[in-house]
Formats: C-alpha cells, structure tokens, sequence
C-alpha cells in the first residue's frame, strides 16, 4: 500500500534497511584504522639506512661499553672533529665522529635519531635522508669549530681549545628533526620546532656547553632550509 509508505524515510541507494541486531557495527575512523605502531622504528627493507646506521651505532656503543677504557678513549680521540683534528684530517674525522653517541644508546638523542631518521627515510628515501643527515653533521661542526681555531690564532683561546674532545650524532639530529618539520602537517610542525627549540635555548642558557648548543640551533636551522628540497624529493618518492 503506497499511503502507508508515506513519510517514511527513504534510502537513497538499493537495498534493505537492517534493523536491530543485524545492522552493521560502526567502523573506526579511517585515521584510527591506519596506525602502525611498528613504522615509527626502522626495519632492514622499509629503512635500511637508519636501520643500518643504528646497527653500527649499537656495536659502538657496546665497544664503549664493555671495551678497555684506554682504548675506547684513543678511539673517540682519533674520531674528535676538534679543531687539531680538521686541519689535519677532515676526510676522516668529520664521517668518523658520527659513529658514536654521546651519552650512550641511553642518552635522548638516540631514541630521537629512530624515531626522526626512521619517518625521515619513509618519506624521502635512504641516501636523501643520509644527505640530509651528512649535511648538518658536517656545516654545523664546521660553523662551531672554525670560530675556535680562528680565536686560537688570535690569541683569544689557549692553545688546548684545539684539542678539544668532540664527537657525536646530535647535530645531525637536529638538521634531520628540522628537515622532518618540514614534511610534518602545521598542527605537528610549529608545536614540534617549538618545543626542540625551547629545549636548546635552555641548553644555552645553562652556558654547560655553549658551542655544542649554538651547534644543536644552527643544525636545526640548516634542517628547515632544506625544506623546498625535501618536498620536491617527497613529491618524487611519491611518483616513484
């Protein structure tokens, strides 16, 4: 009997209304459905640089660990991009001191280093994101230790601020976490620089290591004026 149909809500598309306990249960949001927990760490097929790299971080960490304490110390020395060190050897220093971490596999740079080289590589590949990471490392050790050996020329260093004790990833860390903003929606990439940034001007302020921290800043610097690069290598990644 049409008369009775009418005013009763209609389906657009074909097909019976299910009713009571045979209607289908309400899906999860499509965002939620997504997550992948396991893709925030790196894996040897979806990473294999940041995977790789932080296998050679681990062994040294180890070797440091548990190595005789003078050899550990001749290794770290060998491997210092101070100063004396550059003039002498830059080629291999500057690659060698980024094989180990400062602080240990415990310090915070290295959970920050899987976490921001892992979703840096998802998005722009292995040997871009090394570029990028090869990028701060080298000009932000440069732009820290020229300063010192030209102050020591003039007179205004002891001869020992030469010699002094530097290795470590952080920096390029930072340049990665500052390439990574880049790629980030606004609403995780302002809040994220922000924070990082509040966190080394506190550094700073502290004066405990004040070149290491106008390091961790002009790496992070060196990160977002990568940003026009990045996205042209993430729009290509895509395409791929």
């Amino acid at each position: 009997m049409p008369q009775a149909l009418d005013g009763m809500p209609q389906q657009r598309a074909g097909g019976a209304v299910q009713v009571g306990m045979d209607a289908e249960p309400p899906r999860p949001a499509a965002w939620l459905r997504g997550l992948r927990p396991w893709r925030l760490l790196p894996s040897p097929t979806g990473t294999p640089f940041t995977f790789g790299y932080a296998a050679l971080l681990a062994a040294t960490s180890l070797l440091a660990r548990f190595a005789d304490p003078a050899v550990v110390d001749a290794l770290r020395q060998s491997s210092s991009t101070d100063v004396a060190h550059l003039v002498r050897a830059p080629l291999l220093v500057l690659p060698a001191s980024a094989l180990w971490i400062a602080g240990g596999v415990v310090s915070a740079y290295s959970l920050c280093f899987l976490l921001v080289l892992t979703a840096l590589e998802r998005r722009i590949g292995g040997l871009r994101t090394a570029g990028v990471f090869l990028f701060g490392h080298v000009l932000a050790t440069l732009a820290t230790e020229v300063p010192v050996g030209l102050a020591v020329l003039a007179g205004r260093l002891p001869g020992s601020s030469a010699h002094r004790l530097d290795y470590g990833i952080s920096f390029g860390v930072a340049a990665s976490l500052g390439a990574l903003a880049g790629l980030l929606t606004p609403w995780l990439r302002w809040p994220l620089l922000l924070v990082f940034t509040a966190m080394l001007l506190q550094d700073l302020a502290g004066f405990a290591d004040p070149m290491t921290s106008c390091g961790h800043l002009i790496a992070v610097g060196l990160g977002v004026a990568t940003w026009p690069v990045i996205r042209r290598w993430r729009r290509a990644r895509a395409a791929e």
